[in-house]
C-alpha cells in the first residue's frame, strides 16, 4: 500500500502548476492521524487559504474511507489537522480561476477553502470527493432533495 507522501507525490507530478511545498512534512500529519483500518482513497495538495498570494499554507488533503484529513506542519513546531466527517460535510463547490482552481468545503461548523490547485485537476478532485460523500450520507439516512424544477 502506497504511502500518503507517495500518493501525493503522484498528484503533484500529474498536475504540476498547483502549488505545494514540504509535502512530506505535511503528508506525514496525515499519515500519523490514520486509524486502524482507516484506508486512503485520494490524495491531493493546495493551499489552506482564500488568497491566492499566500503560499506558504500549503496543506495535504487525504480522503479515507472514513472522512476527509487537511494536515499542515506548522515551520518551527506543532501542526495543523482538520478531519470533515461526512455526518459533518455538506456541500463542495469548485471556482475555476485564470490560473488556478478553489475548492470550498462547507462544513456544519466551517468554511474550508483550499487554493492554488491546478486547473486541470479540479475535475477529478470534486468527483472523487463528491462520490465519496454521497454514498457515505446514504448511510446516515441522507436522502437528496428534489426540485420540482428538476424534471
Amino acid at each position: 500500500m502506497k504511502s500518503v507522501y507517495e500518493r501525493v507525490l503522484e498528484f503533484k507530478y500529474n498536475y504540476p502548476t498547483t502549488i505545494a511545498w514540504r509535502l512530506k512534512q505535511n503528508a506525514n500529519i496525515v499519515q500519523k492521524h490514520l486509524n486502524p483500518g482507516e484506508e486512503v482513497l485520494y490524495v491531493f495538495a493546495a493551499q489552506k487559504n482564500n488568497n491566492p498570494l499566500d503560499i506558504l499554507s500549503t496543506a495535504v488533503v487525504a480522503l479515507t474511507n472514513q472522512r476527509i484529513l487537511i494536515g499542515r506542519k506548522r515551520v518551527i513546531f506543532g501542526y495543523f489537522l482538520d478531519s470533515i466527517t461526512p455526518d459533518m460535510f455538506n456541500d463542495l463547490k469548485v471556482l475555476n480561476g485564470i490560473i488556478w482552481g478553489k475548492i470550498h468545503l462547507d462544513t456544519v461548523k466551517e468554511f474550508v477553502t483550499l487554493s492554488n490547485i491546478s486547473k486541470r485537476s479540479l475535475r477529478e478532485i470534486e468527483t472523487k470527493i463528491s462520490s465519496f460523500m454521497m454514498e457515505e450520507k446514504k448511510k446516515y439516512g441522507y436522502k437528496p432533495k428534489i426540485k420540482k424544477s428538476d424534471f
